[in-house]
């Protein structure tokens, strides 16, 4: 059985996996369609991660909304709530939700849906390191910013004024943490799937199941 733990949310930001509106620079690769399915196919492997994890509570922060008839359908499937995403820019966005789940939680952990090498041991581990009384907690990503992020304590100086999709989001982010005095820890580098080039990636790890075999 999965373990659980009143004190922990972890919040999954996704987009609802509409074509032509996700995963926008693999169209030209896998066409709209096969794009949206791709990102159907991960926010899938992404919540059963988070639910084989058994933190407490998970959440699915849903952007434009939470109509979706797939996200829906995974709220059911995974037992999570569905919550809408706030206005403004992505640090805005989980500024909020940070702020909300930490308002009846110790600990939030929050994830995108983009990260198929994230695994249960790298939630897990943030969860440990932040019950050991640190502020925060991060896995940074290849492309330079960060594929989880994990808070005991939420200030919106973390996030204004960063420029998202860049190449030094987590060097800006440790700056950050170091003018506010908070002390954090770093997980192993972890890739995610944008590129052509990750999806290649991606067939060869075998992390969705099918592994493209080398002539």
């Amino acid at each position: 059985m999965p373990r659980t733990s009143n004190k922990t949310k972890l919040l999954v930001f996704t987009k609802s996996p509409r074509p032509g509106a996700v995963k926008t620079r693999l169209i030209s690769l896998l066409g709209e369609e096969g794009a949206a399915a791709l990102h159907a196919r991960l926010i899938k492997r992404t919540l059963a991660t988070a639910r084989a994890a058994g933190l407490g509570d998970i959440e699915l922060h849903c952007t434009p909304d939470c109509e979706d008839p797939f996200l829906r359908f995974c709220g059911g499937r995974y037992g999570i709530s569905l919550v809408p995403q706030s206005e403004g820019n992505l640090g805005m966005r989980m500024t909020h939700a940070l702020e909300r789940a930490l308002a009846s939680a110790t600990r939030a952990i929050l994830i995108g849906t983009d990260c198929p090498a994230l695994t249960v041991r790298h939630l897990r581990d943030a969860d440990r390191i932040l019950s050991t009384g640190q502020d925060a907690v991060f896995a940074p990503a290849e492309d330079g910013g960060y594929a989880l992020i994990g808070l005991t304590r939420c200030d919106a100086r973390l996030f204004e004024g960063i420029v998202w999709g860049e190449a030094n989001v987590m060097d800006e982010t440790r700056e950050r943490l170091s003018g506010l005095g908070w002390c954090w820890q770093e997980l192993e580098t972890l890739w995610d799937v944008d590129r052509p080039e990750d999806y290649q990636r991606l067939l060869d790890s075998g992390l969705l199941g099918e592994k493209r075999a080398h002539a």
